[in-house]
């Protein structure tokens, strides 16, 4: 017998009203709908979007009270995307109907596919023969073909445990994960790849392309509203069995889902900052776990919490036989100018010599700040509490943080043209290299936020099209790009990462460096400098003698000591406002609810502390320190809610962050 009531989530965003809401199907409707259906309901004064989270026969209000809904979508999403979606907002402190937007079909409105509900189930291939496949793929190497015959097991087993494939850069990765999704395809099951960048995905992409040609679907913010939606439908019908794009692809519609992969899984744009603030890392094993898929997480450098969790198998060598190139670390201190003279050497010489090379700065822009030499006026963000970033190209000084823009100033306030410019960086650093260094034949390119914008997938083939040259960038640059021909790597001001204060510090230097390492010598004998002011920092070290297994060891030994995670959860509230004051009185308000997890929970509870000003809002930050994430994150969904819903603390806004990167 068909439901005759839709227990349905309206996809509003206050955080006070909480659903489902119960509505009476009619008969034209009740065969239609299902779990994940989109209707169209009556809410209040409006109508509104909204989720069928579940279906019954019957409700706590008499039939003859409920309203019915106005119509039904013709798109939906599948039944363990909105299970998925709730397991999130619960996770995240989040909201149902935020988590819900995640998992919806892009671009999604109201009128835009109306009509009558239709069930749309994914078509699941019996079987896909190796031979609908394009390609020869290469042969495997014997550390490839174990690791292969592994991880095909565990695809194969009924509740596969998630593995990370711990392998150096250029080992066969890759390759690895092709196999598996041609696996998973002769079983009847689809594979979702996860890659940290968009300007990752064109080579993957090609590569997955030309193994399995249309099977593959790509889903990513720089397509435009029409491809996204064409291809968010064929992996919905099932035309598409194998998905590539970054976090938001682990959304992806695939209903008979039997891999999952994490391609440089130590990468921490894997985490999102809007509302739920989700680690898309967290919800592919999530995902997994309720698919019985395999989740295969790959890097040359994961994560301490990665090594911990999950079985790891090792690629210690590259698939050519070729040598990670050798690693110097330059002491800085006492020199004066950005280029070490071992740097500016190594630069000539490929000049001369006619190869290429990577230089990693990881800052954008021209100037870090400007001043005026006579009353030492800084130029700083209205809305935020930093200094404004000159970046000579658009002719003005920028905030990183909230976009604001002015145009650069000629002259102070007190009548002085004498202006400093402090510090470099990408920008600036291209505009040198290309005057000391560029040409014709060798050109200078750079690869940052500012460029990625205009085609950073171009850009990059332009540098691989080139007979010599450079590519300049941020971290952006050393993200498992794949170029046979680059022999020198040279990164500048390694110490930066490092004064940050933050417990991950160590373990992203390493990570840097050891990546952008990866980059080099691929296809002949390379090298790799580090310009350094503490060459003796166990990171750097660590990272030069390419000892992921003595980093990792010493990294996760400090953090037990410390009850860093993985040994604990951190969770981080964030309370502002236009005033201060309605800010602190506010983290202060968290704090008093939040003082029992000390006896509840084993937590501590740190703060408030004052962040910097961001976007015209004063900020107070709490730290919520605990062994275990369960009890504390559902205490501080509670404690937000009560002090958010009291009128006192109006105007104050609330951001928590789940583990935060």
């Amino acid at each position: 017998m068909s439901a005759a009531i839709a227990q349905v989530q309206p996809l509003n965003s206050a955080r006070a009203l909480r659903g489902p809401f119960d509505y009476a199907l009619p008969s034209e409707l009740s065969d239609g709908v299902q779990v994940g259906s989109l209707l169209v309901v009556p809410f209040g004064r409006r109508e509104v979007l909204g989720v069928v989270v579940q279906l019954a026969e019957h409700s706590e209000i008499a039939k003859e009270r409920l309203l019915a809904p106005v119509r039904a979508l013709e798109a939906g999403v599948p039944r363990e995307l909105v299970e998925l979606a709730q397991w999130i907002a619960a996770q995240y402190c989040s909201t149902v109907p935020r988590a819900l937007r995640l998992v919806l079909p892009p671009g999604l409105t109201r009128g835009q596919l109306s009509g009558r509900a239709r069930r749309t189930r994914a078509r699941r291939p019996e079987h896909v023969p190796v031979g609908v496949l394009r390609g020869a793929p290469p042969a495997l190497t014997r550390p490839q073909s174990q690791a292969l015959a592994q991880l095909t097991a565990a695809l194969q087993a009924d509740a596969p445990q998630p593995h990370l494939l711990h392998g150096v850069t250029g080992s066969g990765k890759t390759e690895i994960y092709l196999r598996l999704a041609a696996v998973a395809l002769q079983r009847g099951r689809g594979t979702i790849v996860l890659v940290p960048e968009i300007a990752l995905t064109a080579q993957i992409v090609a590569r997955f392309l030309e193994r399995f040609g249309d099977t593959v679907a790509v889903l990513h913010s720089r397509l435009t509203a029409p491809e996204r939606r064409e291809e968010w439908r064929r992996l919905r019908s099932g035309q598409a069995m194998v998905c590539i794009g970054p976090r938001s692809a682990v959304f992806a519609p695939i209903e008979h889902l039997g891999l999952i992969v994490l391609d440089e899984e130590h990468d921490a744009s894997y985490k999102h900052e809007g509302n739920p603030r989700y680690d898309a890392r967290d919800v592919a094993e999530q995902r997994a776990l309720r698919c019985g898929a395999l989740l295969l997480a790959g890097s040359a450098t994961p994560r301490p919490e990665s090594v911990m969790r999950m079985r790891r198998i090792a690629l210690s060598r590259r698939v050519d036989g070729r040598p990670l190139p050798q690693v110097e670390l330059l002491d800085m201190r006492g020199v004066g100018a950005a280029l070490h003279p071992r740097s500016a050497r190594a630069l000539s010489q490929l000049r001369e010599q006619g190869g290429k090379a990577i230089v990693l700065l990881n800052r954008r822009g021209w100037s870090n700040f400007l001043s005026c030499r006579a009353c030492g006026h800084v130029w700083s963000c209205p809305n935020c509490d930093v200094t404004l970033v000159m970046h000579r190209s658009e002719r003005a000084i920028t905030c990183h943080h909230c976009d604001h823009r002015e145009r650069v100033p000629s002259v102070c306030e007190c009548g002085s043209s004498t202006l400093a410019r402090h510090g470099a960086g990408t920008e600036r650093l291209q505009h040198e290299l290309s005057l000391a260094l560029g040409d014709g034949s060798f050109p200078v390119l750079r690869l940052d936020a500012d460029t990625a914008g205009e085609d950073a997938g171009r850009l990059l083939a332009a540098f691989e099209r080139a007979p010599a040259g450079v590519l300049v960038g941020t971290q952006m640059v050393a993200k498992g790009h794949d170029f046979a021909d680059v022999t020198l790597g040279l990164v500048l001001d390694a110490d930066a990462t490092l004064r940050f204060p933050d417990f991950r510090a160590e373990e992203r230097t390493f990570s840097l460096i050891a990546q952008l390492a990866g980059r080099v010598g691929r296809g002949a004998e390379g090298q790799v400098l580090v310009q350094t002011i503490t060459p003796q920092a166990r990171s750097l070290r660590h990272a030069a003698a390419h000892d992921s297994d003595g980093f990792l060891a010493e990294e996760l030994d400090r953090r037990r000591a410390l009850s860093y995670p993985p040994f604990s959860h951190l969770t981080r509230i964030v309370c502002s406002a236009v005033e201060a004051e309605r800010a602190l009185a506010a983290a202060q308000a968290l704090r008093r609810l939040l003082t029992p997890l000390r006896e509840q929970a084993s937590a501590s509870v740190l703060g408030p502390a004052s962040l910097f000003r961001l976007r015209g809002r004063e900020r107070q930050a709490l730290i919520v320190k605990a062994p275990e994430r369960a009890p504390v994150v559902s205490a501080i969904d509670a404690a937000v809610q009560r002090v958010s819903a009291d009128r006192s603390h109006g105007g104050v806004s609330f951001a928590v962050d789940v583990d935060p990167q």
